[in-house]
């Protein structure tokens, strides 16, 4: 009955309100009807799951379960059938799988709709700040704090950590290799002295990158691979933030840039102010989660739609 009070909600909403939330739910959710459920484990391991066995230690995929994205998961799904079953992938997910999943993160590139984004690991990736430093009163510096480990983010320390228009340095101190790239967590306040902030994907997507886009500091890196609930494959290069190459080289080059045209870089930030805000309103939040979970149960077959002619609309558009 809650459920059904939440979803109605949508129905109440101006057309411009219904347009938005309807984009995001069929973004977020790309699957298509199936003639049937898909049950059984497939080649790389996934597989279907009762939502009755999604608990904290419950082996799914072949995997126990951890995680606190179980916590994020149940959010939504304690409002459906417990006999409903559902593909779930917890952690850093840079694949498509088999079997239609609900993920964290997903590929960009490729037909992803097997990948269905869930709001998971919130407390870490969606945190927000006040920025009250005008970015002109700003360091002329990159600044970027990180785990190091992997390829593609010890090659950018390898070119850069001695750079005089940086300050960086690697938190995971078991790296074993340049012992003099070790320091200490930088607190998010100490962070925002800085003009540039660096926001390289680590083992998916850059997890600072929500709070650097809600400050006015650039966020910089180049573009995205994955995406998760922040619709990393929407951002708009050197409109939501600063792209640089894919191989590092024209750092110094766009720092310059945006120092010496403060006026273009400010653009950036109230881009990236503006996108950050549509996160904001967590009760439409809780309605587009719960709306690409129920489209995920009705074009599974497992579920009636609430409004069948009207749901059909909204879950195909």
């Amino acid at each position: 009955m809650r459920r059904n009070l939440i979803l109605n909600r949508f129905y109440k909403l101006d057309q411009r309100s219904q347009d938005y939330i309807t984009t995001r739910v069929n973004y977020y959710n790309k699957l298509g009807k199936l003639d049937k459920v898909p049950i059984g484990k497939k080649p790389d391991g996934t597989e279907m799951v009762f939502l009755k066995d999604l608990k904290l230690g419950a082996v799914l995929d072949g995997k126990r379960s951890r995680s606190a994205h179980v916590f994020d998961a149940y959010e939504y799904i304690r409002f459906f059938n417990k006999k409903y079953m559902a593909g779930f992938l917890f952690g850093d997910i840079t694949y498509i799988p088999q079997t239609p999943s609900f993920v964290k993160s997903r590929p960009i590139e490729g037909d992803n709709a097997n990948s269905i984004i869930l709001p998971l690991g919130k407390n870490r990736h969606f945190t927000f700040v006040r920025d009250n430093r005008k970015f002109e009163d700003k360091k002329n510096m990159l600044v970027g704090r990180a785990f190091v480990d992997q390829p593609h983010r010890i090659r950018f320390w390898e070119m850069y950590f001695n750079h005089p228009m940086c300050n960086l340095g690697n938190i995971n101190h078991n790296l074993g290799i340049h012992p003099e790239w070790n320091v200490e967590h930088m607190p998010i306040d100490e962070h925002l002295d800085y003009k540039f902030i660096l926001c390289l994907e680590g083992n998916d997507v850059a997890t600072n990158l929500k709070w650097v886009m809600s400050s006015n500091s650039l966020a910089v890196m180049p573009e995205p691979r994955y995406e998760t609930w922040f619709m990393e494959g929407h951002l708009i290069p050197d409109f939501h933030y600063v792209k640089i190459k894919a191989d590092f080289s024209d750092l110094a080059d766009r720092m310059k840039y945006y120092i010496e045209h403060p006026e273009a870089a400010q653009e950036i930030t109230q881009n990236a102010n503006e996108y950050v805000s549509q996160f904001r309103n967590r009760r439409r939040e809780r309605l587009i989660g719960l709306m690409v979970v129920d489209k995920y149960f009705i074009n599974t077959g497992q579920k009636r739609s609430l409004k069948k002619s009207a749901d059909n609309q909204i879950y195909t558009r």
